[in-house]
């Protein structure tokens, strides 16, 4: 099996961060390892506390994985403050990790804050660089480019401009858009969008972390940037429309052992 290294916040109401990283990651056939962030006291509807590890002990848990097990891609997800940017990154040059997913978590999806307004400029100028895909939502673009996205040719422009700012890929998730659940992707200089349509699920808890997780885990396993986002879109989607509800638990993401067809069939030993 590949191996795919999941550096994130941890998620204590499991539908989200870390705890979501390892179920789609094991779900698409990867095995999941893992360097904490930060421990979040956290539930579907909010995020009421924030405890960060030292930059240093970050340091080493990354250095446990990539001396032993060496992962084929590297997923980025929630990451509070400049130090530990500095210190994901610094780790990233020295192993030089390969097919590296940047999840720029900034916003959960509660409308919590979960990264310091200082820790953006160096989130973007020392980590995105590294980066093969960024996957952005709407708001957090408007972050990256500056401006408003309203509408597609908003989401084209803005695509291009953050690709070419950090050399990568963007994914560019229009989950935030009103009427669609289109996501358009900006990869060496090309436009193509993954159209979807809007489920009707409120239970949307940890989707952005388990689509950049999905495509972490396609990234891994040799399918270039297309076919990976592709395959990760589908399993979102087939998340939202085939988990369970919030009565069971806390949301479709924290459910994907429930799940099915090909993606169950490509994780050996579920």
């Amino acid at each position: 099996m590949k191996t795919v290294l999941t550096i994130a916040g941890s998620d204590s109401g499991g539908g989200a961060g870390i705890q979501a990283d390892i179920k789609t990651m094991t779900m698409n056939g990867v095995f999941a390892a893992s360097a904490v962030t930060a421990l979040t006291a956290q539930n579907t509807v909010g995020v009421q506390g924030i405890y960060e590890v030292t930059p240093a002990f970050l340091e080493l848990q990354m250095e446990s994985v990539f001396s032993d097990l060496r992962p084929d891609a590297v997923k980025i997800g929630m990451v509070s403050s400049a130090p530990l940017v500095e210190a994901i990154a610094g780790k990233l040059r020295e192993y030089r990790a390969e097919r590296i997913v940047v999840d720029p978590v900034m916003v959960a999806t509660s409308g919590a804050r979960l990264i310091a307004p200082e820790a953006v400029e160096t989130l973007c100028s020392r980590l995105f660089p590294l980066a093969d895909v960024l996957t952005p939502t709407i708001p957090e673009a408007e972050v990256l480019c500056g401006e408003q996205i309203e509408t597609a040719a908003d989401m084209e422009k803005a695509a291009a401009e953050i690709g070419e700012k950090y050399n990568c890929a963007v994914l560019l998730k229009g989950g935030h858009a009103r009427n669609d659940a289109n996501d358009l992707l900006w990869a060496g200089g090309k436009l193509r969008w993954f159209y979807g349509r809007r489920i009707d699920n409120p239970n949307t808890h940890g989707t952005g972390c388990t689509l950049s997780s999905a495509i972490a885990a396609n990234l891994a396993k040799g399918f270039d940037m297309a076919q990976a986002v592709e395959r990760a879109k589908d399993y979102v989607s087939s998340a939202l429309a085939y988990g369970l509800d919030k009565g069971a638990g806390s949301g479709p993401m924290a459910h994907n052992f429930a799940l099915t067809g090909r993606f169950a069939e490509e994780a050996p030993g579920i």
